[in-house]
């Protein structure tokens, strides 16, 4: 429960954050349309918006990895889904109208399918200490994902890359912040149980995690700017809401092995509750859409 009410605040968190960081890179944007002076990082380090926004995302950061020492990764990580529903609720509160009844049945859906994936998921996750084979799958898994996105920037200087694509890197590179730091949570809770320490293959391989986790933060914060660059807010959070939980509950179930011990019908119950959530996300953001041009 402890883990669920932090992945909850963190969700709010990351929701206001994003709202902040795209209000403040599209001031930057106007800005240097009408031929502000300054680079546009300096300019956003400048803007009060985006900074109050970044320290959000950091919050949202923190209160994510305490609830990972709480909870699997499994059970905590699709709570993220949540974001896009406080985001289109401060989005109406901001502009001061009533949300759509498309938009509210779109947020029931999903509040439906992440609840069902989560109570599930706490009924049959199991946790167990974290072995050198898994530390090595999950950097292999990311070490991939480097070498496709280097592929695709330099493809990138010749050919126009898709605005979603952004969106899309950010939340792969959220998905690994959150992975490697439930590898990290699990082998400092191992080793402050035996507290024994040895400098071994396996706590090596913690240490490389640790960087793994600030190189896919940094990634993800980058891709994420630029996503907010090329996209209005609702589209950047809904992608990120759908791409982190789900490629975070992919390495949760086949490489951390969360779901080892769930039954068949639990698994038939994931992929329900999943593709209720998604279907919830994807006409959210149709509706939001909707909402915003009768507007």
């Amino acid at each position: 429960m402890a883990g669920i009410g932090l992945a909850v605040a963190s969700a709010a968190a990351l929701a206001l954050g994003n709202l902040l960081q795209g209000r403040g890179v599209r001031e930057i944007e106007e800005g240097a349309t009408r031929g502000a002076s300054g680079s546009k990082a300096g300019n956003l380090v400048r803007n009060h918006v985006w900074l109050l926004g970044a320290t959000l995302l950091v919050v949202a950061i923190l209160l994510q990895m305490g609830s990972l020492a709480f909870a699997p990764l499994m059970v905590v990580q699709p709570i993220g889904v949540s974001a896009l529903v406080f985001t289109v609720l401060l989005t109406a509160i901001i502009a001061k109208r009533r949300p759509t009844a498309a938009v509210l049945r779109a947020i029931g859906i999903c509040v439906l399918g992440v609840a069902a994936f989560v109570t599930v998921a706490a009924l049959v996750s199991t946790q167990s200490a974290i072995t050198s084979g898994q530390l090595i799958a999950v950097l292999a898994a990311l070490t991939a994902v480097l070498i496709v996105t280097g592929v695709m920037l330099w493809a990138a200087r010749t050919h126009p890359v898709p605005p979603v694509a952004w969106v899309l890197l950010g939340g792969v590179y959220s998905a690994f912040v959150a992975t490697l730091g439930k590898t990290v949570i699990l082998r400092i809770q191992s080793f402050l149980r035996l507290q024994k320490f040895t400098f071994d293959l396996a706590n090596l391989l913690t240490f490389v995690c640790i960087i793994g986790i600030g190189v896919a933060g940094v990634l993800s914060i980058y891709f994420v700017q630029r996503a907010h660059a090329t996209n209005r807010p609702e589209v950047v959070i809904a992608g990120l809401t759908v791409v982190d939980p789900a490629i975070a509950v992919v390495l949760g179930i086949t490489i951390l092995g969360e779901a080892s011990k769930a039954p068949a019908w639990a698994i038939f119950a994931f992929i329900v509750a999943g593709a209720v959530a998604i279907s919830g996300v994807f006409a959210l953001s149709k509706a939001e859409s909707a909402d915003t041009e009768i507007v």
